[in-house]
């Protein structure tokens, strides 16, 4: 197996280097916690943790797998020379997979830009609860980007009286946004008891999940006034009631495509319009793309489908405190963890299985 190469090792340890600052200055600042200081430097923590701690791990097998050869080489008992034997053979597997997973990282830093990406959570089939299980992933997404040191704000929302939302479009910013949720596209289903159930019975519904890149200039050129509709309205919150008293609420529509983005959770008209256009960009480069691969619908749509509960790509069932992603067959009951942001096992697992479907049979 060829060794890391330069690049990504002088990378790997300037960052080890950093990682272990970070740690020494999080410890001062201990007393601290609620600076701006400390939350900084625990973001950057969360962003070098996992390459690190990976780059950690080859380096301790590096050393196992020289000491198991001295073994072998050594002038000994033959059981033991066999047994170091298999023991390098093991090393050097454990050795080979770890590589594998430094050089997905460093590709996904070199392949995929660092800048923002757009997540739009809907309500599929199953009425309330599937609007209030849109809620409820938003706060699992928030949570989880704040672990990997990412930034999320909400861009459109468009709340339930039942207390969820028919939509929530959100941004999330910073460094590896995509790779953090690039599994996240598809229909999601939630399996559980409504609270207005008397008699005890599940409840399924769906979810549906979309994730694009915000596009740059360079991709998208800038929109011709002629081609925007721009209402201005008063926000107003679930069942009509006003929550403003200025027209501060955005509706653009794209007239070429028909798409049509509103915003309203800013009390600044600009700010709300600034957001609206963000995700009209997303929308109409994420149309055009497909548009020009294959003439079908935009990939949006593609991504979640109908919304039918068979085609699902993960499951969460609050009876058994189980989550199921469908793609790999991974089951974790780990259920409040992952809705407490914690889905570092799922999405490694979901990278592990796309390098293996990408790598040729031998």
């Amino acid at each position: 197996m060829a060794p890391l190469n330069d690049e990504l090792l002088a990378r790997l340890e300037q960052a080890d280097r950093r990682y272990a600052e970070v740690e020494r200055q999080l410890v001062q600042q201990a007393a601290q916690a609620d600076s701006k200081a400390y939350q900084d430097l625990s973001r950057e923590l969360a962003q070098l943790k996992s390459p690190i701690l990976l780059f950690r791990t080859y380096r301790r097998i590096e050393r196992e797998i020289q000491e198991a050869e001295q073994m072998v080489r050594a002038h000994g008992e033959p059981e033991l020379r066999e047994m170091a034997k298999t023991e390098v053979l093991s090393l050097r597997r454990q050795q080979a997979d770890t590589h594998a997973e430094l050089e997905a990282w460093w590709e996904a830093q070199h392949g995929l830009p660092d800048r923002p990406i757009i997540v739009e959570v809907r309500a599929g089939t199953g009425g309330s609860e599937a609007s209030l299980f849109v809620g409820d992933l938003y706060r699992m997404y928030s949570k989880y980007a704040a672990r990997c040191g990412l930034n999320v704000d909400v861009m459109e929302s468009h709340p339930t009286e039942a207390g969820g939302f028919k939509e929530l479009v959100f941004s999330v910013k910073g460094a590896g946004a995509h790779q953090r949720f690039q599994f996240e596209s598809g229909v999601h289903r939630v399996q559980r008891v409504p609270a207005t159930e008397a008699q005890g019975r599940i409840h399924t519904s769906t979810v549906t999940v979309a994730v694009m890149p915000e596009p740059e200039e360079v991709e998208l050129p800038p929109i011709p006034a002629k081609d925007l509709q721009i209402d201005v309205f008063r926000s107003s919150g679930p069942g009509g009631q006003s929550v403003n008293t200025t027209d501060s609420a955005v509706r653009i529509r794209h007239l070429p495509t028909g798409i049509m983005v509103t915003c309203q959770d800013e009390r600044s008209q600009l700010r709300n319009k600034e957001k609206a256009m963000r995700v009209l960009r997303a929308r109409v480069l994420d149309q055009l793309q497909q548009s020009q691969q294959d003439q079908l619908a935009s990939s949006r749509r593609q991504q979640v489908k109908g919304a039918e509960r068979s085609e699902k790509i993960r499951t969460y069932n609050f009876p058994d405190r189980r989550v199921t992603d469908h793609r790999i067959g991974l089951t974790l009951h780990k259920f409040d963890a992952i809705f407490d942001g914690d889905l570092a096992e799922l999405v490694s697992a979901l990278e592990t299985a796309q390098r293996a479907a990408a790598t040729p049979a031998a």
